[in-house]
């Protein structure tokens, strides 16, 4: 099934070179993949993973694990953010 995945602010370096402008890269992923397996599979450093959404639904990192993705979905991920 295809899906797409936004990375954001330093997480873009994680993309491949062509998807980094876009920030946005288009996967194949198993029927049975979930938010926990792509973060994974993609090599994604836990710490980083800070903010994600499905859909543009906040998905808390308990429930990573468990929501399966589906053909279409979107899912964005954004690292801690500090400022003042």
């Amino acid at each position: 099934m295809r899906v797409r995945l936004k990375l954001y602010a330093m997480l873009t370096d994680y993309l491949p070179p062509e998807a980094q402008a876009t920030n946005s890269l288009e996967l194949d992923e198993a029927p049975d993949a979930t938010v926990a397996s792509l973060i994974e599979r993609r090599n994604l450093p836990g710490k980083l993973v800070h903010l994600v959404l499905l859909n543009g639904a906040f998905v808390p990192p308990e429930e990573r694990a468990l929501r399966c993705l589906q053909e279409g979905d979107v899912l964005a991920i954004w690292p801690p953010i500090a400022g003042g």
